[in-house]
């Protein structure tokens, strides 16, 4: 978008121009329509907590999001220094992003907690994206000096985080690159491709697709599929494939609507 001051003193600016994106991250809204969350952004940095209970599934739909846009990923594991962040169902979840190529970096309050996602920031259009209660305007407070970005409490009875960020807002980076906040959520579902490009949106599968007999295969029900012969063999997590099959299902449905 371009724009202008106008020239009457005290006067707002004008956008002369709009220009097209570069690139969108979009989600289904409860109507079915599509809702741009950001746009012209390069990386995606899926935030996930020990407390509200790490969804990795709704980790998996933004990486494969991500995946689908062409756009960088990474994960960050926030409020590592709480004794839960060594559970070590979360830290096999996080193993198998870093396996699968995603940057996975911790962060916390204390002093320093940071500096290894300001350096993963560092140069990049990014957007913090989560869970309600992951801690995510927490990050922009200690990393943007003088923002005093909204933070919001867990429910101790549910421990389920508070909607507090409800518009997306644009920050810029003391050590260069951007960084766009989104609103929490307890659910995420992105616009899908058509049911043969689904696992395009999951490396594993990616990688899997090449020894398949069939150059269309879906993994999920055809013979000789590669994917399912790696899934037998532990080389694929059983999480993330059901994540896959959630997704493919959905695409499947969508496209029964449209026809």
């Amino acid at each position: 978008m371009r724009w202008q001051v106008q020239a009457v003193s005290g006067g707002e600016g004008l956008v002369t121009e709009v220009l097209p994106r570069r690139s969108q991250l979009e989600r289904i809204s409860l109507s079915g329509q599509h809702e741009v969350v950001v746009a012209n952004l390069d990386q995606l940095i899926a935030v996930v907590a020990p407390i509200p209970e790490p969804d990795f599934g709704l980790c998996d739909r933004y990486l494969a999001a991500a995946e689908w846009q062409g756009l960088n990923a990474a994960v960050v594991l926030n409020k590592a220094d709480l004794p839960e962040s060594d559970n070590p169902r979360v830290e096999a979840e996080l193993q198998t992003y870093r396996e699968l190529g995603y940057p996975v970096v911790r962060a916390s309050r204390d002093r320093g907690g940071t500096t290894s996602l300001e350096r993963l920031l560092q140069g990049h259009v990014s957007v913090l994206v989560g869970q309600s209660g992951v801690g995510k305007s927490s990050l922009i407070n200690r990393m943007i000096p003088g923002v005093a970005a909204t933070v919001g409490e867990i429910s101790a009875a549910t421990e389920e985080g508070r909607h507090t960020t409800t518009t997306s807002a644009l920050y810029h980076l003391p050590g260069g690159g951007e960084l766009m906040d989104s609103p929490g959520v307890r659910d995420f579902s992105p616009p899908l491709p058509g049911q043969r490009d689904v696992a395009q949106g999951f490396r594993e599968l990616q990688a899997a697709s090449t020894g398949c007999r069939f150059p269309d295969c879906r993994h999920d029900a055809e013979p000789g599929c590669e994917a399912k012969r790696r899934l037998a063999a532990g080389l694929i997590n059983p999480r993330r494939f059901d994540s896959y099959l959630g997704l493919l299902r959905l695409a499947a449905r969508y496209s029964g609507q449209r026809r």
